[in-house]
């Protein structure tokens, strides 16, 4: 396919990659520029959204923020000045459901197909071509968009109509949050009582207690490398469209606020722009022990 893509950070990049190591033609955008190595045989550099809308098919966004979508999709040379009638815009970035719904509105009055693809498994997903992609999208532009999402993911669901796959991904923001409270407060609390962090991981991953954020994040947590997979600025962002849609639902998330304030302190601490795993250095200040290695 000819397929447009709009953000190359540190996800869309490499989703891009695989893309074209699928033998997809390519054009592409970034608010940073397209790097020199991306451009090549089978990829084109444009100068805006609306650029890259008019030479593809396809449309894929991946930006932070339901604001950078909106400016991405309607702003000055977005992309929404670039469809004509037929094609497809596909949003992978993690917004808001309720904003999803009114952009695919809008991007449907133009005759083109919206579908809501947002992705979980951080950048070692995007990499190996194994994430996980919660979808909203009728039937038809489902199908339509599949073949791409095969070239970037593993597991790919239809969750429901747009807007359920930002519900979905919600969801899963909220599970992750928790699961690293969890893990990060078992460490350290193992960690003070003087057992190896590193035994105790390799033992909890063996039970109940297993989960990819054990797996992944405890081993940063033990080894102190922060270096964002998925930073704590964002997943932070997300939380806030969770307990903000909760409000309106009426839909108690205790748990939810209390990562949120924790990931507020990391904030604090001028940790932002960290790893969402950095959450265990606001339980060890609280407790005043680092989780230390044996050896």
């Amino acid at each position: 396919m000819k397929v447009g893509f709009v953000g190359l950070g540190l996800m869309g990049r490499p989703m891009a990659e695989n893309l074209r190591k699928a033998g997809h033609d390519l054009f592409l955008t970034s608010r940073s520029g397209v790097p020199q190595d991306m451009q090549g045989e089978g990829t084109t550099a444009c100068a805006n959204a609306a650029e890259v809308a008019s030479n593809a098919d396809v449309v894929i966004t991946m930006v932070p923020d339901t604001p950078d979508v909106e400016k991405v999709l309607f702003g000055e040379n977005g992309v929404a000045s670039g469809l004509s009638k037929g094609k497809l815009v596909i949003d992978m970035s993690s917004i808001s459901p309720v904003a999803t719904k009114g952009f695919a509105k809008r991007i449907g009055e133009l005759g083109c197909g919206y579908v809501d693809a947002p992705v979980s498994g951080g950048d070692i997903g995007a990499k190996a071509g194994t994430l996980t992609i919660m979808v909203g999208a009728d039937d038809a532009d489902f199908g339509r968009a599949k073949p791409l999402f095969e070239a970037m993911g593993k597991t790919i669901t239809l969750v429901g109509p747009v807007g359920s796959g930002q519900t979905c991904k919600v969801a899963n923001q909220i599970i992750v949050a928790l699961n690293i409270q969890a893990v990060s407060e078992a460490l350290v609390f193992a960690s003070k009582a003087g057992a190896d962090p590193v035994r105790v991981r390799q033992a909890l991953m063996g039970g109940f207690a297993n989960s990819r954020v054990l797996e992944v994040h405890a081993e940063r947590m033990i080894n102190r490398t922060f270096k964002p997979g998925f930073r704590t600025g964002l997943h932070m962002k997300d939380l806030e469209v969770a307990l903000s849609n909760a409000r309106a639902l009426g839909v108690a998330m205790p748990g939810t606020a209390l990562a949120q304030q924790l990931f507020n302190s990391c904030v604090a601490a001028g940790e932002i722009d960290e790893d969402d795993s950095i959450m265990c250095k606001a339980i060890e200040r609280l407790s005043g022990h680092e989780i230390t290695k044996k050896s």
